[in-house]
């Protein structure tokens, strides 16, 4: 279906193409790239050595043949670790249809922890422009760290201090107002995204901690209260919504003009859009 619209609405691959290959693993970035996503969400923890992974949740029992939290981990002790071979036996119970992805155990990299680094430097060799939006996760013991450790990253592949806002590759997202104002102090150029899963009364009429122009609403909430995606255009903030997978949703999202739709199917959105 096509829709005609104003303005081209962002297709962000959440944690790569995840529902086709593990997420957060280069298989799921590389065909969330073969796919034409115009962006890549990840999610960023830092090991107890100081590297940053893209791992979401605290501990990594979930999405992977490990066990403990990724912070009290060294990189070495991820690295020897699948994150793939769970998605082969639960993603797929009871589907018709195979995967576009297989898992290859002799395919090690496909499937290892994915450092930050790496995935900057396949969005660096993608051949065409991908953006990058990378989620802060907090509470961690790192406090701090994990947006200097972040800074300084970006700032070796050239993305840490973009001349304006409009052209930068990167975007910082967190749930945490603390964690966006310290991205915010040191790099001012650089987007900042807050998150949210419900609004709070205080930034009901549209308005978002200071500094910050992009609004990142849980589908839930543009589901439940749309009007609120309409304050936050006419403060002239963006929108981007997550996780956005059903294609009602995406109707939604186009009806209400959203800036950017994350989804774990990036191909089956574009075609909705008629891209």
């Amino acid at each position: 279906m096509t829709h005609a619209r104003q303005h081209v609405i962002q297709v962000v691959a959440h944690r790569g193409a995840s529902e086709d290959a593990p997420e957060h693993t280069l298989a799921a970035y590389t065909k969330a790239i073969e796919d034409g996503a115009d962006a890549l969400e990840c999610d960023v923890r830092l090991t107890a050595d100081g590297h940053l992974v893209c791992v979401h949740d605290r501990r990594i029992n979930r999405t992977s043949n490990g066990r403990g939290a990724v912070s009290a981990l060294e990189l070495a002790d991820l690295a020897a670790l699948d994150f793939g071979s769970w998605k082969t036996g639960e993603a797929y119970k009871g589907r018709d249809e195979d995967p576009d992805w297989e898992h290859r155990p002799e395919d090690r990299e496909a499937t290892s922890v994915l450092t930050l680094e790496r995935l900057l430097g396949l969005v660096a060799d993608a051949g065409r422009r991908v953006e990058l939006a990378i989620e802060t996760k907090h509470p961690t013991r790192w406090a701090g760290q994990v947006e200097e450790r972040l800074l300084v990253l970006l700032k070796r592949f050239g993305l840490d201090a973009p001349a304006t806002a409009e052209e930068s590759q990167v975007r910082v997202m967190s749930f945490s107002a603390r964690s966006l104002h310290r991205v915010r102090a040191a790099s001012p150029t650089l987007p900042t995204v807050y998150l949210t899963q419900f609004v709070s009364p205080r930034l009901r009429d549209g308005r978002l901690p200071p500094g910050v122009r992009i609004a990142g609403p849980s589908i839930r909430i543009v589901r439940n209260h749309p009007l609120y995606v309409e304050r936050l255009k006419r403060a002239g903030h963006q929108v981007h919504v997550w996780t956005v997978n059903e294609p009602a949703d995406v109707d939604l999202c186009v009806g209400l003009g959203v800036d950017a739709i994350i989804t774990n199917r990036p191909r089956a959105v574009l075609d909705q859009l008629g891209r």
